[in-house]
């Protein structure tokens, strides 16, 4: 049962290594998938840790989840800001 907790791990630190490399595209686009592969990846790592009984990279990563929720949420709803003030144009 171990590898799947393994596995769910090594996703996670993929996912969030790919997010890293996404920023450093100068392309604006890819920005928005780097924020849900950081939320994802910080999730899977933390339920890896938190198997084994490792508090504080669990605590980290939980907290790297929510500062990408948290990011994805502002970056919502600046464009659902921004769309309404268009419609209203």
């Amino acid at each position: 049962m171990n590898i799947v907790y393994d596995i769910l791990g090594w996703t996670g630190s993929a996912l969030i290594i790919s997010a890293y490399a996404l920023t450093l595209k100068e392309q604006n686009r890819w920005l928005n998938l780097g924020k849900y592969l950081n939320l994802l990846g910080g999730l899977l790592i933390a339920i890896n840790c938190f198997h084994y009984n490792a508090i504080p990279p669990f605590v980290t990563n939980l907290l790297w989840s929510v500062i990408a929720t948290l990011t994805i949420y502002r970056s919502r709803k600046k464009t659902l800001l921004k769309s309404s003030v268009q419609t209203k144009l």
